[in-house]
């Protein structure tokens, strides 16, 4: 890397979400970002230009529907992609009261949470691009409102790094960088093989994955233990729908970034597969060629992935497909008091 950390730069964004309040956040993400900054946000909330639409149509109405929000990064590390862009990478849990409707999710007086996987592109010391995934569908469950197909996996409140080293600033020793992220890219090119070239065995699963390992899916998907609880509840059938993934890296950009332990990946869009039999949480097997954007952090440990971290953005899966849970919870919200009984949508 070169010029100032990048998590340097991005210390007083972190400092002024921490007690939530809308001037300190402004002034940070005006600090921050470039005035034309590409922002990439998870469906329905959109791409923008800049720090202020960013506030304007994502940080402040959250803020607005939970008035004493915080944000909670467990893991913040930078790196250089495979093209030579400089990232950093944010995992953490938005939480707070729900007090009020956002994007018509009824409010539920209790204590919310809602984890984000955030990228940051750095050029001359500012944000020029941000690619985030926040996971709504994890709101919508807790406020009893996910109107589509319970989750194979479970659903737990995802912790941090085992190890709780996550935040560390040390810098980062360059061989163990470099063994980390060899470590998962030869675990995804050996993944990629089954089923078109192979059966399971050929993704060598246990060579680079912990007996112990915790796999973090999105709410939709759920989280699982072991490389069996992995297979069982998130990769068999999600190959089992759609077995030509990796198969179409020109429709696709995958980031990849490494520090110490710790390996990243962002891209918009990322994964690019045909949804075919039997389907995919609860979508009927349409043929259809589905783009996905997952954003995913592994913690590596004795040479093996302990720990990883995903997001998916499903919310925009089920739009590409026609049905689209915000707009089936709305159908619900016409019975709800405060909200219109034509449209669902919130009256607040």
């Amino acid at each position: 890397m070169t010029g100032a950390d990048p998590k340097n730069l991005f210390a007083p964004l972190q400092h002024a979400m921490r007690d939530f309040a809308d001037a300190p956040v402004r002034a940070a993400l005006d600090g921050l970002f470039d005035a034309e900054a590409k922002v990439r946000l998870c469906h329905p909330l959109g791409e923008m230009t800049g720090p202020q639409a960013l506030y304007g149509h994502a940080y402040g109405p959250l803020l607005r529907a939970i008035p004493d929000l915080e944000r909670r990064d467990w893991i913040v590390m930078a790196g250089t992609d495979q093209d030579g862009c400089q990232w950093l990478g944010a995992g953490g849990h938005y939480m707070g009261t729900f007090a009020h409707p956002w994007l018509d999710i009824p409010p539920t007086g209790h204590l919310v949470t809602m984890r984000y996987h955030e990228f940051f592109r750095f050029e001359s010391e500012r944000v020029v691009e941000m690619q985030a995934l926040w996971d709504i569908p994890e709101v919508m469950m807790q406020a009893g409102v996910w109107p589509l197909a319970p989750s194979l996996g479970r659903e737990i409140c995802v912790p941090g790094p085992a190890n709780s080293d996550g935040l560390s600033v040390i810098a980062a020793d360059p061989s163990l960088t470099a063994q980390s992220l060899r470590i998962v890219t030869e675990m995804l090119t050996a993944m990629v093989r089954h089923p078109s070239q192979g059966g399971p065995e050929i993704m060598e699963l246990e060579r680079f994955w912990s007996p112990q390992m915790n796999w973090y899916g999105p709410a939709g998907i759920g989280s699982t233990r072991g490389i069996k609880g992995f297979r069982d509840w998130h990769q068999i059938p999600f190959l089992n729908a759609m077995p030509d993934r990796g198969q179409r890296p020109d429709l696709t950009k995958a980031h990849f970034f490494a520090e110490g332990a710790y390996v990243a990946v962002c891209g918009w869009q990322n994964m690019a597969q045909t949804l075919s039999f039997p389907g995919w949480l609860g979508i009927a097997p349409t043929g259809q060629l589905l783009t996905l954007r997952s954003f995913d952090f592994w913690r590596i440990e004795a040479g093996l992935i302990r720990e990883n971290w995903v997001l998916i953005d499903l919310l925009d899966v089920f739009r590409q497909v026609g049905m689209p849970p915000l707009d089936r919870m709305r159908e619900f919200n016409k019975a709800r008091p405060g909200f219109d009984p034509d449209t669902g949508r919130s009256l607040s």
